[in-house]
């Protein structure tokens, strides 16, 4: 088929319509996470931007959704995941050659764009650095269109830091700032212990003109925006991925509504002001 002729059947196709993608390759990353690259077996779904997610079916199990943790320009995907239940175990343990589904892509990504000319702030919490990881790569790749970049992540233990070898690539690069702290530290561990917002005051930035993205438990996520907006961040300025039960991706089932919203298609990337009155509310 023409690339004219495949864009517009891309263009046209609901997300909704499941297509079959092959294990091209897979990568552990800690001895519970795995980030599997994906190939179309024919059709492709739309492109994905940092921050959307997509759904992942494994036949006889269900689905789960799974933002995406690289952008490759091309129809291929890559996702990376956790072990956490029965579809993700199912999903973690494909080896190349596997099948699975795919919808998608869904939701509301990181607004790169806004960022630029400003000094970024992007905060992970364990997983939660996944659908931090395209920011990074966007940013690099235009590096000289940002001011001051800091990343901080948080883990439970070194062990569990993602994307190990690329952390100390970042770091030793230069180009932006690179914290990281754990629960627990291991014989081996020379970095902070505690919690990310332990590492917040020792992050530079000027507030005003400063863009926050973060992504990981709703209880770091709060209270590292609220320590932002101390500092001076503006409220329109923190944007935040609500990781929450998602489903159908398009606000029928209600598996993942918070209060009037919908994380499917009003997120999962919303802004502090959506968030902050939600978040406050006690098993919301």
């Amino acid at each position: 088929m023409p690339a004219t002729a495949e864009a517009r059947t891309r263009e046209q196709r609901s997300p909704t319509t499941p297509l079959l993608y092959r294990v091209a390759a897979t990568e552990r990353e800690t001895s519970e996470s795995v980030t599997l690259t994906l190939e179309p077996t024919a059709d492709a779904i739309g492109p994905v931007a940092p921050g959307q997610f997509t759904m992942l079916w494994t036949w006889g199990i269900g689905e789960v959704p799974i933002s995406a943790s690289a952008i490759t320009g091309t129809s291929g995907l890559v996702h990376t995941l956790r072990d956490v239940g029965a579809v993700s175990r199912s999903i973690c343990s494909k080896q190349p050659g596997d099948v699975v589904g795919v919808r998608g892509p869904f939701g509301r990504g990181w607004d790169i764009d806004a960022a630029r000319g400003c000094d970024v702030v992007l905060v992970a919490g364990g997983i939660g650095l996944a659908p931090l990881r395209p920011v990074v790569h966007a940013i690099l790749a235009e590096r000289n269109a940002f001011g001051a970049v800091s990343l901080v992540v948080g883990a439970r233990s070194a062990a569990d830091l993602l994307f190990r070898a690329e952390l100390d690539g970042w770091w030793h690069g230069g180009s932006i700032s690179v914290r990281t702290v754990v629960d627990r530290a291991t014989r081996n561990w020379h970095g902070s212990v505690g919690v990310v917002t332990h590492e917040l005051p020792r992050v530079s930035f000027d507030p005003p003109r400063t863009v926050a993205m973060l992504c990981g438990p709703e209880v770091m996520m709060r209270m590292v925006a609220l320590d932002l907006l101390d500092r001076g961040v503006p409220a329109g300025h923190v944007a935040l991925s609500l990781e929450r039960n998602m489903q159908c991706g398009a606000r029928l089932c209600g598996h993942c509504q918070l209060g009037p919203h919908f994380v499917c298609t009003d997120g999962p990337v919303v802004g502090w002001d959506l968030a902050e009155p939600l978040l406050k509310v006690r098993e919301l």
